[in-house]
């Protein structure tokens, strides 16, 4: 598969542009993923598009494909209490500018999946970029960001799922479910649910179980 030019509108290389995304943004528990992702102008990544409309199982396949074939990727995360601290999206720009820093190559430019793009002062660094509504679905090297930020966040909350049970987490990653409201109702928070957020905010106090890992 092809980008087509080897330069995009803006004018750059597509090996020079970064597709960035985040998962986990409207979660009440885990942490906030960013990923980022640079794709070479030739790729053979079949169905590759935004990872909500993406199987687990097809999510794992092109995980594995974008770690072979992409220039480079990288992951960036802020735990439930930056998100606390700081709120969703000051939280998620950290964790988003995390995962481009991380990037063994540095981009020229930056496509950022929905209506906002990076503060500077969370980059760091002088990059220019953009934001794309929907790029997710329509970018490629958006949409592997997206596969990349809710494969790895899946992944690690699958494993706080052992050291925090009783909340359901494998079937819900954090999101508020039905099952995951009702044992937050029995339970109360734990440490890595967000205790600013509506749903988690009425049921303190936290929950006493040691570190986050």
């Amino acid at each position: 598969m092809s980008q087509g030019s080897l330069f995009c509108a803006s004018g750059y290389r597509v090996t020079e542009i970064a597709g960035v995304d985040e998962a986990g943004r409207g979660c009440l528990a885990g942490p906030v993923v960013a990923g980022a992702c640079i794709l070479p102008a030739e790729y053979d990544l079949p169905g590759l598009t935004d990872s909500k409309q993406l199987t687990a199982a097809k999510r794992a396949v092109l995980y594995d494909q974008i770690r072979q074939q992409a220039v480079c990727w990288a992951v960036g995360v802020a735990w439930a209490p930056e998100i606390d601290a700081i709120n969703i999206l000051e939280a998620t720009y950290q964790a988003m500018a995390r995962a481009v820093r991380s990037l063994k190559e540095k981009p020229l430019f930056l496509r950022i999946d929905g209506n906002k793009t990076i503060p500077s002062y969370a980059l760091q660094q002088d990059i220019a970029q953009e934001y794309v509504i929907k790029g997710d679905g329509s970018v490629p090297a958006i949409s592997a960001a997206s596969v990349m930020a809710k494969t790895f966040r899946d992944r690690l909350m699958i494993k706080l799922a052992k050291r925090y049970p009783g909340y359901g987490i494998t079937k819900h990653m954090g999101y508020g479910t039905k099952v995951h409201m009702q044992a937050l109702r029995e339970l109360g928070p734990s440490r890595i649910h967000r205790l600013t957020f509506r749903g988690v905010k009425e049921e303190q106090p936290i929950q006493k179980q040691g570190s986050l890992f």
